[in-house]
């Protein structure tokens, strides 16, 4: 089993370093509902422009709704199914595009939905779960498979569970479980003053 803290050029919270996609899940071990609930209301309390939370999260648990799991495990890719077979629970996480507060179209809720789903992938870490967001699914699909209203944007698949051992993934899979987490040096990202212009330490 992996633990991949972040190597940072600071110190930054624990739950933050500790914080990476696995892709082995444990296939036995159940997500409890009072731990679902703790993550829905870890993304209930993000920011969002004029309060409006524009996120709206479907949650299937295979051990309450095993079918219903099942029709939102068929609409990812196959390459994600290699590895999300295994986790028990499945998030499809969407983006209101219009304010409830005046129905006007709100250009920030795609932004605000992503710091919801980060708040949940934090608290996952936080009760001892690992969370893995995903691309890799068939929006159209979903979308018609639970009436997802066309307003909301489908932005993205979470899978959450235990940790299991790498054991349980083909070797494709392991490889990339077990390879270390990179991420580039700070100053290609994060500007000071202007654009290009790399931070500066001191």
């Amino acid at each position: 089993m992996q633990h991949k803290l972040a190597t940072t050029a600071t110190p930054i919270n624990d739950t933050l370093t500790k914080r990476w996609s696995c892709r082995a899940f444990d296939a036995v071990k159940p997500v409890s509902q009072d731990q679902v609930i703790s993550l829905a209301e870890a993304a209930r309390w993000a920011p969002s422009c004029f309060g409006d939370e524009p996120w709206r999260f479907i949650i299937w648990n295979r051990n309450r709704d095993t079918a219903s799991w099942q029709r939102a495990f068929d609409c990812l890719v196959e390459w994600n199914q290699n590895w999300v077979k295994n986790a028990p629970i499945l998030i499809l996480v969407t983006a209101n595009s219009i304010f409830r507060k005046n129905d006007k179209p709100n250009a920030w809720g795609q932004y605000d939905t992503g710091a919801a789903a980060e708040n949940l992938c934090l608290q996952a870490v936080s009760l001892g779960l690992m969370a893995h967001q995903m691309g890799g699914f068939d929006a159209a699909k979903i979308r018609g498979e639970f009436g997802v209203p066309e307003q909301f944007t489908c932005m993205a698949m979470i899978a959450v569970g235990y940790q299991g051992e790498e054991t349980v993934l083909n070797d494709e899979l392991k490889e990339l479980e077990l390879a270390p987490r990179e991420r580039t040096a700070l100053g290609e990202h994060f500007f000071e003053g202007a654009w290009g212009s790399p931070i500066q330490k001191k």
